[in-house]
């Protein structure tokens, strides 16, 4: 099948950043911030030569918004210079963007990933891999491609971190090649000392997310099997992962069997009770509550934590009172998160007035907010049309030396978006830049991306998508979903078709509306090559997960 890149080669022109015509505009402001991002070498062909509907130069039109000078640093960071590790050298970023521009070829299978590598004489270690599966770890063929190669390029008697098997073993079990999963488990067993709890928790996590509920329990069945102990803290994990994927049935059912052969604590008790207040259950978490007393468990304040964010679910703030009275009384103090689950409900729920009666009420009993807090506090003000206190708030998070994380700023410019309000979003994305306190992730972007699709900047979000790559960002399902559906409602249909070749070559699986949007948008265009082509890419992602069982044998050679 040819590329996309290929087919609308006679009818696409780059898009040239120096000829935009606004010197004062956000792209020529930001491009000289930061010259190489949008023409980094990890980026695809696509990318780096954006296409057009036709062969006029001006159908992509020059972005209408201009980017206060603020947003640019005085001392703007060479390329180079970012980093979020500290201490990464030029030579460092060189070679990681040396193996990005080799696997961001034209590759399509584990065996091309590997072949395309063959040429890389680049030393491997530990640091190295990190940053690449970073930046590829929402592509799991380009990152097990790169693991594998990475394997075999380790001198003799050494071999990589078991972080960073457990970090491939995640990126795998996110995209549901269960095969390839554990197959690498069962490499790492055999080679010794590199499964551990954390690696099953990893994987029970990403089966039970996939509702696999039987796999993730036979898992657990075979844990001591590649060498770790079936005890209190391996039950513990797997309750908790049942839970948190809201089914707490399976886990109580878990514990019946097991609690006869592995003894239980208090922790045992807490993942159930936080599991039945997650399902609104609450006769179930009293009977569980009673059974814990009953084996000498006295509930602690994350057991009292459960019980106010059940009845927090369930808009029963009376309920919440009464529970934090005899938190009191039994001598159990609410701590900073039981407070901020409560003003993050009140929040939710409109009641701003109540939620900073609650701050106050916390403050008070002499709780220090930090920063999860503040985070509320900003969202329940911001969601109540409050921007300007939200901005305050921030302010006095800095004033009073508690550094803000990448949960404020995605709060912060989330909630700036939604008044309309980009400039003051993206001296935030600059401001993280800036301190370096905190990476951004996909979510950070996302408003921003979102405000630049609703308004047809496309410039603007080429510009954006190239910022991330740069910081070892890489585009998740849900920004390849915004970003077709938007594009194509705004009849970039190229540009839409081009971001669905990518999705699908990343191992992603198009949704079933936004294929169909895009196929009937094709239609009515009568782009019937392109439409084809779609079809074919979209009959590819659906056979994508029987090539995982062709590929599962290359890790056992």
């Amino acid at each position: 099948m040819i590329p996309f890149r290929q087919f609308f080669a006679k009818v696409i022109i780059p898009l040239e950043f120096t000829h935009v015509r606004n010197k004062s505009g956000i792209l020529y402001s930001l491009c000289n911030q930061f010259c190489h991002s949008v023409y980094s070498p990890e980026l695809p062909d696509w990318f780096l030569n954006p296409k057009t509907d036709n062969s006029d130069p001006n159908s992509i039109p020059d972005d209408e918004f201009v980017l206060p000078d603020k947003l640019i640093p005085d001392n703007p960071k060479k390329d180079n210079d970012i980093s979020w590790d500290d201490g990464s050298t030029t030579d460092f970023h060189a070679e990681i963007n040396e193996i990005a521009q080799i696997l961001s070829s034209n590759v399509t299978s584990l065996e091309s990933v590997l072949l395309s590598l063959r040429r890389c004489s680049i030393n491997v270690s530990d640091g190295l891999v990190k940053k690449v599966l970073c930046r590829f770890s929402n592509d799991w063929m380009r990152a097990f491609g790169f693991f594998m190669w990475a394997r075999a390029g380790m001198q003799p008697g050494y071999d990589l971190s078991p972080e960073l098997y457990n970090t491939m073993v995640d990126i795998l079990g996110k995209f549901k090649q269960f095969d390839l999963m554990w197959g690498l488990i069962g490499e790492m067993a055999k080679i010794g000392g590199l499964v551990s709890l954390e690696t099953m928790k990893k994987a029970m996590r990403r089966l039970a997310g996939a509702g696999w509920w039987i796999e993730t329990i036979n898992a657990f069945e075979e844990i001591e099997r590649f060498g770790v102990k079936r005890d209190t803290m391996a039950m513990n994990a797997l309750l908790d992962t049942l839970c948190k994927e809201r089914s707490v049935r399976r886990a109580h059912e878990v514990f019946v069997e097991m609690k006869g052969k592995i003894p239980p604590d208090g922790t045992t008790f807490n993942c159930l009770i936080h599991g039945w207040c997650k399902a609104r259950k609450l006769d179930r978490v009293h009977e569980t509550l009673k059974e814990m007393r009953e084996l000498g468990f006295a509930p602690c304040v994350i057991t009292y934590t459960s019980l106010i964010e059940a009845y927090c679910l369930v808009k029963n703030f009376a309920m919440v009172i009464s529970i934090l009275e005899e938190m009191q009384k039994e001598g159990c103090a609410p701590n900073v998160i039981t407070y901020t689950i409560i003003i993050h409900t009140l929040g939710k729920a409109n009641q701003t007035k109540e939620a900073l009666r609650i701050y106050k009420k916390m403050k008070t009993d002499g709780i220090v907010p930090d920063t999860s807090c503040y985070n509320s506090l900003i969202y329940t003000l911001g969601r109540a049309g409050g921007l300007k206190d939200a901005y305050n708030l921030f302010d006095e998070m800095h004033k009073k030396k508690i550094v803000p994380d990448v949960n404020t700023y995605n709060t912060l410019i989330s909630i700036t978006c939604d008044h309309g309000e980009i400039t003051n979003a993206l001296k935030l994305l600059a401001k993280m830049s800036e301190e370096n306190l905190c990476k951004p992730e996909t979510r950070t972007y996302f408003p921003i991306l979102k405000f630049c699709c609703k308004m047809g900047w496309v410039k603007i979000i080429l510009f954006l998508l190239g910022h991330m790559f740069k910081r070892d960002i890489s585009l998740d399902l849900g920004t390849y979903t915004l970003l077709i559906n938007r594009l194509c409602r705004n009849g970039y249909l190229v540009q839409s078709c081009m971001f669905f070749e990518e999705m699908v070559l990343k191992g992603l699986i198009p949704k079933k509306d936004t294929y169909n949007m895009l196929i009937e948008s094709l239609e009515r265009k009568k782009m019937d090559e392109a439409k084809t082509k779609v079809e074919e890419l979209m009959a590819i992602a659906q056979n994508m997960r029987r090539s995982s069982y062709l590929a599962s044998n290359m890790i056992k050679n």
